[in-house]
C-alpha cells in the first residue's frame, strides 16, 4: 500500500515536471527572441541613425570645405586689401609730400605777390603823384586863362577840356584870337612840366584830341576834328618853341570825330558840350610792365619746370 502511493506520487511528481521545463523553456524562448527582435530593432535604428549621421557627416564636410573656400578667398581677398592699403599708404605719403611742395610753393608766391603789389602800388602812388604835379603846373600856369575863359576846364582826370566856342568858329578849324591866348598859357604850362625830369620820365604822349557832334558824314567830322587837334598842337609849337624843340617827341594829336561824346542827348547844349579839344596826359605803363614781366620770369621755373624736376 506504501509502496502504491509512494508509486503515485512519483508519478504526480514526474506529471507535474514536465510542464513547468516546457513553460520554462517556452518563457526563455520568449525572451530570447524577445532580445532578439530587440537587438534587431536597435540595429535598425542604429543603421537609420548611422546613415542619418554619415549624411549629416557629408554636409558637414561638404560645408567643411566651401567654408574652407571661403576662408582661402577671404584670405587672398585680405592679402589684396593689405596690398591696396599699403600702395594707398605710398601713395598718401607721396600726395603729402606734393602738398608740402605746393604750400611752399604757394608760401613763396603769397610773399612775391605781396612785394609785385607793393612795388605796383608803389607805381600807382608815383601815377597820381605826377598827375598832381602836371594838374598843379597847368593850375597855375593856366589861372588866369581858365578864369577869363569860360570855355575852358580841367576834369577829374586831369584832361584840359577846351570848348570849340573858345577855340574855333562853327565848321573851321582857324584858331580865333581868345583861343591864342588861351593856348599860350597851355604851352607854357606844359613846358614847365617837362622841364621836370620825374615828371617827364613818366609821361609817354601829350595827346591832342579832336572831337565833333553826330551831325554830318562820318568823313567830314573826322577830317575837321583831324584839322583841328592838329592846328591846335602847331599853335602851341608856334607859342613855345621849347615843346617842339625839346620835348616835340612827347606830342601826338588824334582825330574822334563824333564817337565820343560827352553826352548821348540830342539838343544843341549837347552838340555844343560835344564839340571840343581835350589835352590828356598819358602816363607810361612800362614800369607796372616791368614788374609785372619780372614776377612772371620769377614764376617760369614754377609753371614750365626744368626737365628731371619733380
Amino acid at each position: 500500500m506504501r509502496h502504491r502511493r509512494s508509486q503515485m506520487l512519483r508519478d504526480e511528481e514526474g506529471e507535474n515536471f514536465w510542464p513547468s521545463f516546457t513553460d520554462l523553456i517556452s518563457t526563455i524562448s520568449m525572451i530570447l527572441f524577445v532580445l532578439v527582435l530587440l537587438a534587431y530593432i536597435q540595429n535598425l535604428i542604429s543603421g537609420k541613425a548611422l546613415d542619418r549621421t554619415k549624411t549629416e557627416l557629408a554636409a558637414t564636410s561638404m560645408r567643411l570645405r566651401a567654408s574652407q573656400q571661403e576662408i582661402t578667398t577671404s584670405e587672398r581677398k585680405l592679402k589684396l586689401l593689405a596690398t591696396q592699403i599699403e600702395a594707398g599708404l605710398t601713395q598718401l605719403k607721396l600726395s603729402q609730400a606734393q602738398v608740402e611742395q605746393q604750400q611752399a610753393v604757394i608760401s613763396d608766391s603769397t610773399k612775391q605777390l605781396t612785394d609785385v603789389r607793393a612795388r605796383l602800388q608803389g607805381i600807382a602812388v608815383l601815377r597820381v603823384e605826377v598827375l598832381q604835379k602836371v594838374k598843379a603846373s597847368i593850375d597855375q600856369q593856366m589861372k588866369t586863362a581858365v578864369t577869363g575863359a569860360a570855355g575852358a576846364r580841367i576834369a577829374e582826370n586831369g584832361n584840359i577840356v577846351i570848348d570849340e566856342s573858345l577855340v574855333f568858329e562853327s565848321n573851321s578849324y582857324t584858331i580865333r584870337p581868345e583861343g591864342k591866348r588861351f593856348l599860350d598859357s597851355v604851352a607854357k604850362a606844359f613846358a614847365n612840366v617837362l622841364d621836370d625830369t620825374e615828371v617827364r620820365q613818366n609821361i609817354d604822349t601829350i595827346l591832342v584830341q579832336g572831337h565833333t557832334d553826330e551831325r554830318g558824314t562820318v568823313a567830314y567830322n573826322r577830317e575837321l576834328s583831324a584839322r583841328r587837334a592838329n592846328a591846335v598842337l602847331d599853335y602851341m609849337f608856334v607859342a613855345d618853341p621849347t615843346l617842339n624843340d625839346q620835348y616835340g617827341a612827347y606830342f601826338a594829336s588824334s582825330a574822334y570825330s563824333e564817337f565820343r561824346p560827352l553826352s548821348a542827348v540830342k539838343n544843341e547844349q549837347a552838340y555844343e558840350k560835344n564839340r571840343r579839344i581835350e589835352i590828356s596826359v598819358v602816363l607810361k605803363d612800362a614800369s607796372v610792365r616791368s614788374v609785372i614781366d619780372e614776377y612772371m620770369k620769377s614764376l617760369d621755373p614754377m609753371v614750365n619746370p626744368p626737365a628731371g624736376a619733380p
